[in-house]
């Protein structure tokens, strides 16, 4: 068993590592500035000069096919990145994506959609969640209405992310509600322009979810993504795309987190001692750290298993529930080390704790991803000896 990164492995991961040194961290004061003066922490022209500097660089499109201008990198490979990314608060992505189901479009809206949202000229969003459909997506009440040539789009969709900015929406509606979920939903491109409208979504954190509203938009036939009555399909395909990324992303936060608790500790003195002396202040850097190793094993766990093709949606909720609980613990023992300054808006302690709050619930609750590590169990889809059997 190899535990270590290739050479080129290792290379990727230190350019991204400078990367978030010399050109992310140090926005970070003006971030939190803005954020306590209730502007927008990183502005797009901001976000779209270091994508362009990050494509002159090469990277552009991390997991994109190389017939797109991607990377085409693997699992692990991303999983790597994302750590490095998550040591920052400064909500970076490396330009060059888009949504894993726009794969699927046909020649036209692969001209239309696909390649210009992988060139950073249009913006999509993801729209299945509804007031009364969340965990429970196969309850969706969303109709479209076939009508000639064209469908008629009702309903309303909400918790969007980049819901307020995108031009174009990939929405999932019942097209036969005797089928529901069994081949009567349908994913439909819809632009901005057909008539939707968006409201923003005000949070703890700076997620920026929003509400979708359709009042019976009208989109043709063939805004039809993939087949007809195949969107649920589609849909769990785009929700099972990568979890292990968002623990991935966590797992740079804690990383960075506990730097900074122990930072702090050495220096901290209270009756004539430093708190790191403390058996408290200790224990909290110990059991940080151990969670942390776990974690980064569950994650690169996951991510192997992509890479080869295995069925990972057991390791996949292992790792986003594991890493959402610790997350969250770790980020409370470091504000805890931190005392009243790290409860204040100085320090980007309390940031992390509202950002990293919201893992144990997008993508797929805590909850929800127990229920799948369980009913795998039960039914004999994995075993508790895990992949190796």
């Amino acid at each position: 068993m190899d535990l270590e990164l290739t050479g080129e492995e290792r290379e990727i991961r230190d350019w991204v590592r400078t990367f978030v040194r010399r050109e992310i961290m140090p926005m970070e004061p003006e971030v939190l500035a803005r954020e306590r003066r209730g502007e927008r922490g990183l502005r797009p022209d901001e976000l779209t000069s270091l994508q362009r500097k990050a494509k002159d660089a090469g990277f552009f499109g991390i997991q994109t096919p190389e017939a797109y201008g991607g990377m085409a990198l693997g699992a692990v490979m991303t999983a790597l990145i994302e750590m490095e990314l998550g040591r920052s608060f400064v909500q970076f992505r490396f330009g060059g994506d888009a949504d894993n189901i726009l794969y699927v479009a046909n020649d036209e809206q692969r001209a239309t959609y696909l390649v210009p949202t992988i060139n950073g000229e249009r913006k999509s969003c993801f729209a299945i969640t509804e007031p009364g459909a969340g965990s429970d997506a196969r309850a969706i009440r969303t109709t479209a209405r076939r009508d000639g040539d064209e469908w008629v789009i009702r309903g309303e969709k909400t918790f969007i992310t980049g819901g307020d900015e995108a031009d174009f929406v990939m929405v999932f509606a019942v097209t036969d509600r005797e089928k529901g979920a069994d081949g009567g939903v349908t994913c439909f491109l819809v632009d901005r322009e057909r008539g939707w409208q968006s409201r923003p979504i005000d949070t703890m954190g700076e997620w920026g979810p929003a509400s979708l509203v359709f009042d019976d938009v009208r989109v043709p036939h063939s805004s039809i993504l993939g087949e007809e009555g195949n969107g649920f399909e589609l849909a769990m395909r785009w929700i099972g795309k990568g979890r292990y990324l968002l623990p991935a992303r966590a797992l740079g936060a804690c990383e960075r987190l506990v730097e900074m608790g122990m930072d702090h500790a050495r220096t901290r003195v209270t009756f004539s001692k430093p708190i790191a002396e403390r058996q408290a202040i200790q224990w909290m850097i110990a059991d940080s750290a151990v969670e942390i190793e776990a974690l980064r094993w569950l994650v690169l766990s996951a991510a192997w298993q992509v890479d080869r093709g295995l069925d990972s949606r057991q390791a996949q909720s292992m790792a986003k529930l594991y890493g959402g609980i610790k997350a969250n613990e770790i980020v409370d023992r470091v504000l805890q080390m931190h005392g009243g300054m790290g409860y204040t808006r100085e320090l980007p302690i309390e940031r992390w704790y509202r950002e990293l709050r919201l893992l144990r619930i997008y993508e797929g609750t805590d909850e929800i991803q127990r229920r799948t590590i369980a009913r795998n169990l039960l039914r004999g889809h994995a075993s508790v000896r895990g992949h190796l059997g």
